[in-house]
């Protein structure tokens, strides 16, 4: 799992040649605790075929503005540097899960 934060986002989320998914969160949100172990399971799952990576909103503030993050947790999917699938929300792992095909 790959944290992220405004001067590694770039390199580690948009120029990966890998689909990357970014989870959007904040320590104090209770659904994103929530979330947490399913992320953390999909990292596990998914090694090797998508890189998986956390942004704390409180410490890259800029980042979660500019892909219009205004809930978390949030999940975006960013393919070749763009972003091509969202989810907003505590989702089981079946969900995030159809979202990486």
């Amino acid at each position: 799992m790959i944290i992220l934060n405004e001067a590694n986002f770039e390199v580690e989320a948009l120029k990966s040649e890998q689909p990357v998914l970014v989870d959007f969160f904040a320590t104090w949100c209770p659904p994103c605790r929530k979330l947490a172990p399913i992320v953390e399971e999909i990292a596990e799952d998914y090694a090797g075929r998508v890189k998986v990576a956390k942004l704390n909103i409180d410490e890259a503030r800029s980042v979660a503005i500019k892909y219009g993050v205004s809930s978390i947790p949030t999940l975006i999917l960013f393919k070749n540097g763009e972003p091509t699938h969202r989810i907003v929300g505590y989702v089981p792992k079946q969900d995030v899960e159809k979202l990486l095909g």
